[in-house]
């Protein structure tokens, strides 16, 4: 079986640093590091079998949606380079409105 690699974007880079921060401020740095690094392990998964989840080509061309935890979405694309993970939103963020207008979070 092949893998491809798992490349996370600014915006998803900057969502992971906001939840940390969010979750260490609620319930303690420990849950919010196991949370995070939850999520992240996850999304590496998808080197495997990236193939998943909800296709929303209205939203950006390519564009996946998945479910994590029924609290996190993680859209991401499937490209040359890898599976890059496009965005994380928690807590029902509006990732639909975020994506569809570039550069939203």
């Amino acid at each position: 079986m092949t893998s491809r690699p798992v490349i996370f974007s600014l915006r998803a880079g900057r969502q992971l640093a906001k939840l940390l921060h969010y979750i260490e401020r609620e319930s303690g740095a420990e849950r919010a590091n196991t949370f995070v690094e939850s999520i992240v392990a996850y999304c590496r998964g998808l080197s495997t079998f990236p193939e998943r989840g909800t296709r929303r080509d209205d939203l950006v061309s390519g564009l996946r949606v998945i479910g994590y935890r029924r609290r996190v979405t993680i859209a991401f694309t499937i490209e040359q380079a890898g599976v890059v993970i496009q965005g994380i939103f928690y807590g029902g963020q509006d990732y639909e409105a975020a994506l569809s207008d570039e550069g939203g979070e």
